[in-house]
């Protein structure tokens, strides 16, 4: 197939995919639902052509298999079917449709591989329906905790209920467990979500890291009062500490290779108009594809808090909610990667994820690596969401061709190291 038929085939299917949706702008297909259940055929459809044995594990997970000798390791490649509400027809489901592409590619070509390959099509990524994610490759990993069966959607049906309803059995999740060293490595195709590749003008790009997350919750206590009473320099104003505040953070984030920061939620009281605000409460998130980066921020916005606090005679209340560890991508499954993006054609900038995915999960299982194809504008999880058919055609080229190295390196032991996994 020519380069821009394979793009145009990529946009095919996943047109047909963007319909498998509740009513309404975007896409909407959460997991254990109908939508759900039009995807898998629609995906089973595409990986039968590419002559893979098709099978739904007991987390919902469609794996499409392209056998390989006996005895033979596997890699794993793939990502999530289900979608946010409202979102696109690109994040996750992309990255089940294009390593299909490549394999069918391959089989066209008469290429027969020495290792096993899965494509997986995992169940429920974003956690939009139930308050827990990441349920298939926790499970492979056997990190999956089991309570999380009995939580509950926002119309009182338990997770537990709602797979059994979709026909799985999810007390066996246990036994999905894989062995690590059976699997070569696992590598995940996504869209950027951002706007770095469209601006560098390249069609895709090698992550480096997952970024590492943690939130703190803040509150700054002052005095309230009237407004039109109280003189400028004698206010306890918690919102003007709390402005200093999240201006102080932007700066740390801007000076720091690296670190995002973020104030999403503000809230204050008394919340009058005409009321000195007594009392600020707010959210800061950090990310960072380092550990040792995002702590140091953390430390330091404890510093500035704690300061611009005693200068203004405000209260500091500061604990750190939520803490995510970064996923650092494996090197040679990079190099695998970079080198495949080379010898066909494209630069491939390398650079981290700030948002987190399957891969985050499955590197408690084995060698992970992700390739990022640009979006346009940058826009992600909302109907605008596009991905142009050459970026997908690059990204299906170099697929086919880590396919091939990985190939050759298990078969005659590579020169540049061991092979992920062994």
């Amino acid at each position: 197939m020519t380069e821009p038929d394979r793009g145009v085939s990529a946009q095919a299917w996943l047109a047909r995919l963007a319909e498998c949706s509740e009513p309404g702008p975007g896409v909407t297909r959460l997991p254990f639902t109908p939508e759900h259940r039009a995807a898998l055929g629609i995906l089973t459809e595409v990986m039968q052509q590419a002559g893979l044995a098709v099978s739904l594990d007991a987390a919902g997970t469609l794996i499409g298999r392209l056998e390989g000798p006996a005895g033979a390791p596997v890699l794993l490649m793939g990502s999530h079917q289900d979608s946010v509400r409202e979102g696109g027809a690109y994040d996750g489901i992309m990255g089940v449709v294009l390593p299909v592409l490549a394999l069918r590619d391959l089989k066209a070509e008469g290429v027969r591989l020495p290792f096993a390959v899965e494509v997986l099509a995992f169940a429920d990524e974003e956690g939009v329906r139930f308050p827990t994610a990441l349920m298939g490759p926790r499970a492979l990993a056997g990190t999956f905790d089991m309570a999380a069966l009995d939580m509950c959607d926002r119309d009182g049906v338990c997770l537990r209920r709602a797979m059994q309803d979709f026909g799985l059995a999810p007390d066996d999740l246990p036994r999905l467990k894989r062995d690590p060293a059976q699997i070569l490595g696992w590598i995940e195709l996504h869209l950027e979500q951002g706007p770095v590749l469209e601006r560098a003008g390249q069609p895709v790009g090698i992550v480096t890291a997952i970024c590492g997350i943690e939130r703190h919750g803040v509150t700054l206590t002052g005095k309230a009062a009237h407004a039109g009473t109280m003189p400028m320099q004698m206010r306890r104003d918690a919102l003007a500490g709390a402005a200093e505040l999240v201006l102080a953070l932007e700066a740390l984030a801007r000076d720091t290779d690296g670190l995002m920061a973020n104030v999403g939620t503000l809230k204050l009281r008394p919340g009058a108009v005409n009321a000195v605000p007594g009392e600020v409460t707010l959210t800061v998130e950090l990310r960072a594809p380092s550990d040792e980066t995002r702590a140091r921020a953390g430390a330091e916005l404890t510093r500035r808090a704690s300061e611009i606090a005693a200068r203004r005679g405000l209260g500091l209340e500061m604990t750190r909610t939520y803490a995510q560890a970064a996923t650092p991508c494996a090197e040679a499954i990079s190099a695998w990667l970079s080198r495949a993006a080379a010898n066909t054609g494209q630069e491939a900038p390398h650079l981290p994820s700030g948002a987190t995915h399957d891969t985050s999960a499955m590197a408690d299982l084995c060698p992970v690596g992700m390739l990022f194809t640009r979006c346009r504008n940058g826009i992600s999880h909302h109907p605008d969401e596009s991905v142009d058919p050459d970026a997908m055609s690059a990204a299906i080229d170099v697929l086919a061709r880590v396919l091939r190295d990985v190939g050759q390196a298990h078969e005659h032991s590579a020169p540049d190291g061991p092979v992920p996994g062994h």
